[in-house]
C-alpha cells in the first residue's frame, strides 16, 4: 500500500541481475481494494510496475513473491491472485521452481515469521522449492543495536504507519536475498 514492499523489490532486483546471465522481472498483483477505501486510509498512486497474471508465472525458472502482512498471513491481494492460480496447480506447472518470500509488516511483533510460514503452504501445494535465506546473510540477521525486520524465512522491513522507510541493514538483506535466490535458481536450472 504504501511502496514498502516495492523498495524492496527492487533492491531484490537488483541482487538478483548481480549473478550472471540472470535477468529478473518486477511484478505487481492487481489491487482488490476499490478507490474509494484506498483514499480513505490515505495510500498513494499505486506504481507503474506492471500487473502481473497467473498465466506469466510458468515463464520464470524462480519467484521471489514479496506482500504486506494482514493479521498475521499474507495480504488479501495476494492471496486472491494465488487462488486464481487453481489451473496451473492442477497441472503443476510451477512444481520443482525455486521460490522465496519477503515481507512487509506494521510492527517487529507484527507477523514477520507467521506470514512467511502461512505463505509456504501456497508454495507447497504448487510443489515449488522453499528457498529461505536462513541465517546465510551473516551478521546482519543477528543485528540488534536497531529496528529491523527480516528473518531466516526471507528480507522484510517494518513500515508503522507507513511512514518509516526501509533502513540500510534491510535493504542490504533484500539485495542479499535476490543474489542468494537467483544463485540457486541457476544452479538448479542446469
Amino acid at each position: 500500500m504504501y511502496g514498502h514492499i516495492e523498495t524492496l523489490a527492487k533492491e531484490i532486483k537488483k541482487g538478483a541481475e548481480s549473478v550472471e546471465g540472470v535477468e529478473a522481472s518486477l511484478y505487481q498483483v492487481p489491487e482488490t481494494l476499490p478507490e474509494e477505501v484506498l483514499g480513505k486510509m490515505g495510500a498513494p498512486q499505486k506504481s507503474e510496475v506492471p500487473h502481473i497474471s497467473p498465466a506469466d508465472l510458468p515463464n520464470a525458472d524462480g519467484f521471489l513473491f514479496g506482500f504486506p502482512t494482514r493479521y498475521g498471513m499474507m495480504a488479501a491481494q495476494f492471496k486472491a491472485f494465488l487462488d486464481a492460480t487453481g489451473g496451473l496447480w492442477r497441472t503443476q506447472s510451477l512444481a520443482g521452481k525455486p521460490a522465496g518470500i519477503f515481507i512487509s509488516t506494521g510492527s517487529q511483533g507484527g507477523g514477520q515469521e507467521t506470514t512467511a510460514l502461512t505463505a509456504i503452504t501456497q508454495l507447497t501445494h504448487h510443489g515449488m522449492i522453499f528457498v529461505p535465506i536462513g541465517y546465510t546473510f551473516g551478521a546482519g540477521m543477528f543485528e540488534i543495536n536497531e529496528v529491523k525486520g527480516g528473518s531466516p524465512y526471507g528480507a522484510g522491513t517494518l513500515a508503522g504507519d507507513g511512514t518509516r522507510q526501509p533502513t540500510k541493514l534491510e535493504l542490504e538483506q533484500a539485495f542479499y536475498q535476490g543474489k542468494y535466490t537467483a544463485e540457486i535458481t541457476k544452479k538448479l536450472k542446469q
